[in-house]
């Protein structure tokens, strides 16, 4: 099969949404499948984007003041037994290696809370310690079992995991939601896509933590994704990892901790918000080049169109542009250009250099401009603007079209079944959630949304007993 003749995505997003997420990190070179299995090997095109989330996230990190470190690989078992819930939550998904060290064997990391919280039970020793922020950018192993899709459920992944120390409960809770709330401004603002913060429930929150909050967004398919999380770990770790400090007075005190996260699966989630059945869709500012330029070329004015094209390639260097001018149709430029989401097309022809213009294609709208070449960079510069703007506003009205308010059991198994995500008063009880994910097929909780009305007195739409507010409930990746 020649190159001109492949096709694109072969699938409709709205009839085969698994299928067709599948094609679109493929074909799109986001991601390819390892020789192992549930691993992935990440191409560069997902990488920036990855890149551009640490960049993003790093800034912020500073004004927050904290540092970044590096922190083992290996952990030995002893220090998962330390913590037993924490031991007994991550038990399934750790990969041991089979040779051990000094007696006892060693886990791939499957997060870092253990080996993390022994070094800092040699730092910490006063208060002028405390608090203690650090973050850190690794690589994560977990022992999936269920199948895995790229980005979104991998054996490895790579992810950003933040571990802080404070002398009191309030500075703790405080920062995890302060975390929580930067993780909100990156995906909206980076990213473009719409998130639910909230509080998970009991069954839902992280093994060893007194809460978890969480970003989620509901899919185009109706289901939810974690994006990322924060934990208030109490003084659980504390306790477990003998951190002490002496406070002011000389008295000697447990810390309070949290720890947060986010990880590449966040591209995962990009792609599948923002993609169509042409291809994936960029936010702008994630794109590696913002604009390919499609030279329209016939034999007697070639060199004349491609001086110009190479012109406008010169003036355009900071968007780091494509100069499409190899041998295939326009047509065929168009489809592979539009199925890899680079925000922006500029067609140029002879027509359009005796008119000294160029056609600008957009693709979040596929809208299509005559743009004077003299104005260019001004245009292109207010067009991915306002790309970034539509594309977020889009995804917040198509997550609001996934979501629906019930108050009963019969509403609720509706709306699951037709691929929605449900707002409904919920007791937060283990008990209950137990009793809803057998009856539903598997919709679980997502998180209590912070957002709740004042006053509210509605029963649990399940076991009828008085709710605790109003929860998001789906099934979710």
């Amino acid at each position: 099969m020649s190159k001109e003749t492949q096709e694109g995505i072969t699938v409709k997003k709205e009839e085969n949404f698994s299928e067709w997420y599948t094609q679109i990190i493929q074909k799109a070179d986001l991601a390819d499948y390892s020789k192992v299995k549930g691993c992935m090997v990440i191409k560069p095109n997902a990488y920036f984007i990855w890149e551009q989330i640490q960049d993003y996230f790093n800034k912020r990190l500073k004004l927050l003041k904290v540092r970044n470190a590096y922190f083992p690989l290996f952990i030995p078992e002893s220090f998962f037994q330390k913590e037993a819930e924490h031991a007994q939550g991550f038990k399934p998904e750790v990969a041991w290696i089979e040779k051990e060290e000094e007696g006892e064997r060693l886990a791939v990391r499957p997060t870092s809370e253990t080996v993390i919280y022994d070094s800092y039970s040699k730092w910490i020793r006063s208060h002028r310690d405390l608090p203690l922020r650090i973050n850190q950018w690794a690589n994560i192993v977990r022992w999936e079992t269920k199948a895995t899709r790229l980005f979104i459920r991998t054996r490895e992944f790579l992810w950003q995991e933040g571990h802080c120390v404070y002398e009191t409960e309030e500075e703790c809770d405080k920062e995890a939601v302060q975390f929580l709330n930067e993780y909100k401004k990156l995906c909206e603002d980076l990213l473009a896509i719409p998130v639910i913060t909230g509080k998970k429930s009991e069954k839902e929150k992280f093994a060893g933590a007194y809460y978890t909050l969480s970003i989620e967004s509901i899919m185009p398919d109706g289901r939810a994704l974690q994006m990322g999380t924060s934990h208030n770990l109490a003084q659980n770790f504390s306790k477990s990892f003998n951190i002490k400090f002496l406070d002011q007075s000389g008295k000697e005190k447990l810390p309070w901790q949290n720890s947060w996260g986010i990880s590449t699966r966040l591209i995962g989630a990009l792609a599948m918000f923002h993609g169509d059945d042409k291809g994936l869709v960029l936010p702008p500012k994630v794109a590696f080049s913002k604009i390919v330029i499609i030279p329209i070329l016939f034999k007697e004015t070639e060199e004349k169109v491609l001086k110009k094209a190479k012109e406008i390639e010169n003036k355009l260097k900071k968007y780091n542009p494509i100069l499409d001018d190899r041998n295939y149709s326009p047509g065929w430029k168009f489809n592979e250009w539009e199925l890899k989401g680079t925000p922006i097309r500029l067609e140029i022809g002879p027509k359009e250099i005796d008119k000294k213009q160029v056609v600008l294609v957009r693709r979040d709208n596929n809208k299509k401009e005559f743009v004077k070449i003299s104005s260019i960079t001004k245009k292109i510069e207010e067009s991915l603007e306002d790309m970034q703007k539509n594309m977020l506003e889009k995804a917040r009205k198509e997550m609001q079209s996934k979501v629906v308010k019930v108050s009963s059991f019969a509403e609720f198994q509706k709306a699951i079944k037709g691929k929605k995500a449900v707002l409904v008063p919920w007791c937060g009880l283990r008990k209950c959630e137990e009793e809803i994910r057998e009856k539903s097929d598997g919709a679980k909780s997502i998180n209590m949304p912070f957002d709740q009305p004042k006053d509210l007195k509605e029963k649990c739409f399940n076991c009828n007993d008085m709710s605790l507010g109003l929860w998001y409930f789906a099934k979710s990746y």
